[in-house]
């Protein structure tokens, strides 16, 4: 951390997760979506895609993930840096949840470390984090050269490694919680991140995630999506993966 980083940390924390949290879409599928749409002979990475769903409970998401990246095959650094800068300018802070970026104004305009944490690939979620004025913003390292292998080599930042590494940047949270620290999340991948923090919010949670937080007494907040229900939550997966 910088020095103007440490001072803000000794003022407070704020961690938010991205997907499912400030923006209601996986993000993952929005710059497939975007890509796909600019060079459509990629569709074909479907074909591979789903051939792995049979072993998709062996590999994990990790591995999965990996093969999900198909689809950027042989795209060239320089071009995805185009195509990111072009999705997020299009994505943030237009369609996120303003009761959200409230909060994260707040966090900000009181001196706050904020931190951006996400199991988003990082070589958007660092452009992400910039255009919302994060201080840190972390996502899924994804291992490329000078131009993306067909499974890329990465360590998947969700659950316990969201943790491990905040705590390289951060230190140890003393007690196993950081002073004056908040976080902010959808998903129970998130729980061991909220359990370093001494107040959380969670946004549109499951209804396990709901019970979890109403015992633990954090805020529940639940901003609209943009789709209705779960089947049309669904059909913008399929859509927004397919490019179509």
């Amino acid at each position: 951390m910088t020095d103007d980083h440490r001072a803000k940390f000794q003022r407070g924390l704020a961690l938010f997760d991205l997907d499912g949290t400030l923006i209601a879409w996986d993000t993952q599928v929005l710059l497939c979506d975007h890509v796909l749409k600019r060079e459509a002979w990629r569709r074909a990475y479907l074909l591979f895609f789903a051939a792995f769903l049979p072993v998709a409970g062996i590999l994990g998401a990790e591995g999965m993930k990996r093969v999900f990246l198909s689809y950027l095959w042989r795209v060239d650094r320089r071009q995805l840096e185009g195509w990111v800068g072009e999705l997020v300018a299009g994505f943030f802070p237009a369609r996120c949840y303003p009761e959200m970026l409230d909060r994260l104004k707040r966090h900000q305009d009181a001196g706050h470390l904020t931190v951006l944490a996400s199991a988003s690939p990082e070589f958007y979620v660092s452009e992400v984090g910039r255009v919302l004025g994060f201080d840190l913003a972390l996502g899924t390292e994804v291992e490329m050269g000078e131009s993306m292998p067909l499974l890329p080599e990465l360590v998947n930042h969700k659950g316990d490694e969201k943790v491990r590494r905040l705590s390289e940047i951060l230190g140890t949270p003393p007690d196993g919680i950081w002073p004056d620290s908040h976080g902010y999340s959808d998903s129970s991948a998130d729980l061991p991140m909220l359990a370093c923090c001494g107040r959380n919010t969670l946004v549109n949670p499951s209804p396990r995630l709901t019970a979890t937080g109403e015992q633990q007494g954090w805020e529940i907040v639940r901003p609209g999506k943009p789709w209705q229900g779960k089947s049309g939550h669904w059909v913008e997966m399929l859509r927004r993966s397919t490019g179509f």
